[in-house]
C-alpha cells in the first residue's frame, strides 16, 4: 500500500493516539505505584512504598538506579530530574508501541502466530490459554504473560526492543489501558499498513510531533542538547529518493564492476546509464560479503531497508559469477582480516546459499549510526523484519530461518559518567589498560549530539601511543592496530564480566552497556566504506559542540549538513560513492563556497546532482537537493 498523505495522516492520528495513552498510563504508574513523581522530580524513599508486591519493589529499585544512571553527576538539580523522568515515560512509551507494532507486522510476515491482531481473541492467546487453564489468573494478566513470553522468545534475536528488564521497556500497561492501545492499533484503517517495511519508520517519524518541533525552534536556533538535535531533524526520506540515492551509488559500484552485465541494470530504476555506456568488467568481482554502505544518520533505515534490495541481487549474481569463473574469482583484498572462502565451498548449493543471504546482508553489508537510541532501535528492527520477509517471500518456513546476529546499527549514547563506576572498573583492569579505558570515554564526550562526527580513530594512535609506548615515541600503524584491538578485547571481556558479576547492581550493568557502545562506535568509524547514503541533518550547530566541530571540519562549519557530508567523505574508500539529500543552498551561497572548492572539487567528483525543490521531505520547509559524488581514489 502506498504511503501517501491521506494514509500517513491515518498512520499519525494513531500514533500521537497511542502515544497520548501511554504516556499518560506510564507517568500514572511511576508517580502512584513506583513513588517518581515526573511533574515535580520528588523521589520517594523506598521505605514508605509499603503497598508494593516483591515483584513491583524490584521494580521501584531498578528505576531508581536507571533514574541515577541518566542523572549521571547532576543528581540535586531537579530540573534536569524532571527532564530525565519525562524521558523515562517518553522510552517506556515508544519501546510498547514499536514492540506490539513489531509483533503485528511479524503477523503480516508469516513469522509469527497471531498474537495482537485480535487481542484477546487472537489464535496464539486462545492456544496459549487453553493448556495454562486457570493457572495465569484472570484474563487480563494471562494475556500480559503470554506477551511476555512472546517477548522473551523474540529479544534472543532483537534484545534491542525485546529485551524485557532493558532500560527502556521496564513497563508495561495495565489491562485498561493495554485494551484500548490494541483498539486503536487493530484499526480497520491502519490493518493494510502492517505488511508495509515502511510502517515502522513512519511510527518513528510521527512519535514526535510537529507541534513539538516547533517549540524547540522557536526556543532557539540552535538545538540545544542530543533530542532537539535529532528531533529537528527528523524528516522521513521519500521512497524514490531513496532509490534514486542508491541505485546510482550501490548500484553503480556493481554495474560498473560487472561491465554492465547485471540485472540491477533493468531494477534500478532511477540509475542513470548513458545510451552508449559500456564499462569495462572488472578481472574479479568484488566478494559481496566484503561491501560495506553506511547511512551515518540512519533514523529508521530507510535507505538500508532498499539497498536491502539490492544487495540480495548482488549476492545471487556474485554466487553465478563463482559458478562460471571458478573459486578465487571473487575479490575479497578489501578484507582486513583472513581471507574468506569462496562461497561454493562455504555452501553446498544454490539453494542453501540463497536461503543465508538475508543474514549475510545484515551481518556483512548494512551500516547504520544514530544519535537518537530510539531510532538505532527501529532501524534494527527494520532490517530484521526485512530479512524476515524476504524468507516469507521465499516460504522459508520460521524454523528454518538462519538466526541473524546483532548487525551494525549503532546508538550513539553519551559515555556512562558514574565516577564512582568508573574507576570500580578501571580498578579491575591493568594499570595501562584502566588508563586507555578512561581516556577512550574522555574521547566520546559529546557523543550523543556529534555521533560520526567524532573522529575518534583519529585520536586513537595518540592514545595508544601515550599510554603503552610514551610520548613522543613512534608506533608503526599495524601495530597500533593490533594494541587497539587486544586492549579493546580486554576491555570488552571485562565489561561484560563486570556486568555479569554477581554483585553487579542495575546501574552498574547500565554503564557497562553504554560503554560497550562506545566502543562499538569506534569500531564503525575505523571501518572503510564503499558507499554512504544519507538525509543528513542541516543548520545551525549545537550550541555545546560548535567550537569543536568548527576546528575539526573548518572547510565545512557553518551547516551541519556539509560537516556530514565531508565526513562521510572521510569514510569512504578511493572510488568509493557518496549519495545525499541536503537543502540546496549548499551549491550557490558564498558561505559554502570553500566547501564546494575543497570537498566537492578537491576530495571528491561531483557525478549527479538533481535539484528536486521544496516540499520533498514530509513538512520540512527547505528546498532540495538530491546529489552523488565518487570519491577521488
Amino acid at each position: 500500500m502506498a504511503f501517501d498523505q491521506s494514509t500517513r495522516g491515518r498512520l499519525q492520528k494513531l500514533v500521537n493516539s497511542c502515544r497520548s495513552l501511554l504516556s499518560d498510563e506510564f507517568s500514572i504508574q511511576l508517580q502512584q505505584t513506583y513513588g517518581l513523581d515526573p511533574k515535580t522530580g520528588e523521589v520517594t524513599p523506598m521505605a514508605r512504598l509499603t503497598h508494593l508486591d516483591d515483584r513491583q519493589r524490584h521494580t521501584a529499585e531498578v528505576l531508581r538506579q536507571t533514574l541515577a544512571h541518566y542523572l549521571g553527576a547532576e543528581v540535586d538539580d531537579t530540573d534536569h530530574r524532571i527532564a530525565v523522568l519525562d524521558r523515562m515515560v517518553r522510552e517506556q512509551a515508544f519501546t510498547v508501541l514499536n514492540r506490539l507494532a513489531a509483533l503485528l507486522m511479524m503477523e503480516a510476515r508469516g513469522q509469527l502466530i497471531e498474537s495482537v491482531s485480535k487481542g484477546y481473541q487472537s489464535r496464539g492467546y486462545q492456544l496459549y490459554s487453553k493448556i495454562a487453564g486457570t493457572a495465569l489468573g484472570e484474563t487480563g494478566q494471562a494475556y500480559q504473560i503470554y506477551l511476555f513470553s512472546v517477548f522473551d522468545e523474540l529479544a534472543q534475536e532483537l534484545p534491542a526492543l525485546f529485551y524485557r528488564y532493558a532500560a527502556n521497556g521496564l513497563l508495561f500497561p495495565r489491562e485498561t489501558a493495554l485494551r484500548a492501545l490494541l483498539d486503536e492499533l487493530n484499526h480497520f484503517e491502519i490493518e493494510s499498513l502492517w505488511g508495509a517495511d515502511e510502517t515502522i519508520g513512519w511510527i518513528y517519524q510521527y512519535f514526535n510531533s510537529k507541534e513539538e518541533r516547533k517549540a524547540m525552534r522557536d526556543a532557539s536556533q540552535a538545538p540545544r542538547n542530543s533530542r532537539e538535535l535529532a528531533v529537528r531533524n527528523q524528516f522521513f526520506t521519500p521512497r524514490y529518493v531513496v532509490e534514486f540515492l542508491v541505485d546510482n551509488t550501490l548500484g553503480r559500484l556493481w554495474f560498473n564492476a560487472t561491465g554492465g552485465q547485471t540485472d540491477l541494470r533493468e531494477r534500478c530504476q532511477y540509475l542513470l546509464v548513458k545510451p552508449d555506456e559500456q564499462p569495462q568488467a572488472a578481472i574479479k568481482l568484488r566478494d559481496p560479503r566484503t561491501l560495506k554502505l553506511l547511512d551515518p544518520a540512519c533514523g529508521s533505515m530507510h535507505f538500508g531497508l532498499y539497498a536491502f534490495d539490492l544487495f540480495v541481487e548482488i549476492y545471487l549474481e556474485a554466487w553465478a559469477w563463482e559458478q562460471q569463473h571458478g573459486p578465487g574469482s571473487l575479490d575479497d583484498s578489501t578484507q582486513p582480516q583472513a581471507a574468506l572462502k569462496p562461497l561454493s565451498q562455504t555452501y553446498e548449493d544454490e539453494a542453501t546459499f540463497a536461503r543465508d543471504v538475508p543474514r549475510l546482508i545484515i551481518e556483512h553489508n548494512i551500516y547504520g549510526v544514530d544519535i537518537d537510541p530510539r531510532a538505532a532501535q527501529i532501524a534494527t528492527l527494520a532490517l530484521w523484519l526485512r530479512a524476515q520477509r524476504a524468507w516469507h517471500d521465499a516460504s522459508v518456513k520460521a524454523k528454518d530461518r538462519p538466526c541473524i546476529g546483532k548487525g551494525h546499527v549503532v546508538a550513539a549514547v553519551a559515555p556512562p559518567a558514574e565516577r564512582e563506576l568508573r574507576q570500580q572498573f578501571a580498578a579491575n583492569l591493568d594499570q595501562r589498560d584502566g588508563e586507555l579505558f578512561e581516556k577512550t570515554l574522555q574521547l566520546l564526550k559529546g557523543l550523543p549530539e556529534m555521533g560520526v562526527l567524532l573522529q575518534v580513530e583519529r585520536e586513537l594512535p595518540n592514545l595508544i601511543r601515550q599510554v603503552y609506548v610514551g610520548k613522543g615515541t613512534g608506533l608503526f600503524a599495524a601495530q597500533e592496530q593490533e594494541s587497539w584491538q587486544q586492549a579493546e578485547a580486554r576491555m570488552r571481556t571485562a565489561l561484560t564480566e563486570f556486568a555479569q558479576a554477581a554483585k553487579s547492581t542495575y546501574q552498574g550493568r547500565l554503564f557497562a552497556q553504554d560503554a560497550l557502545q562506545g566502543l562499538r562506535l569506534i569500531d564503525l568509524c575505523r571501518e572503510v566504506f564503499d558507499v554512504v547514503v544519507m538525509n543528513p541533518p542541516f543548520g545551525a550547530l549545537a550550541a555545546n559542540t560548535k567550537d569543536q566541530l568548527a576546528k575539526a571540519y573548518p572547510r565545512s562549519k557553518n551547516d551541519l549538513m556539509a560537516i556530514m557530508v565531508e565526513r562521510g567523505l572521510q569514510l569512504l574508500r578511493g572510488g568509493g560513492r557518496i549519495g545525499a539529500i541536503t537543502s540546496r543552498t549548499c551549491f550557490f551561497l558564498t558561505s559554502f563556497q570553500k566547501w564546494r572548492e575543497e570537498i566537492v572539487l578537491g576530495i571528491a567528483e561531483p557525478e549527479i546532482l538533481a535539484d528536486l525543490g521544496l516540499g520533498v521531505m514530509d513538512d520540512a520547509m527547505v528546498e532540495a537537493m538530491a546529489y552523488t559524488f565518487r570519491k577521488q581514489a
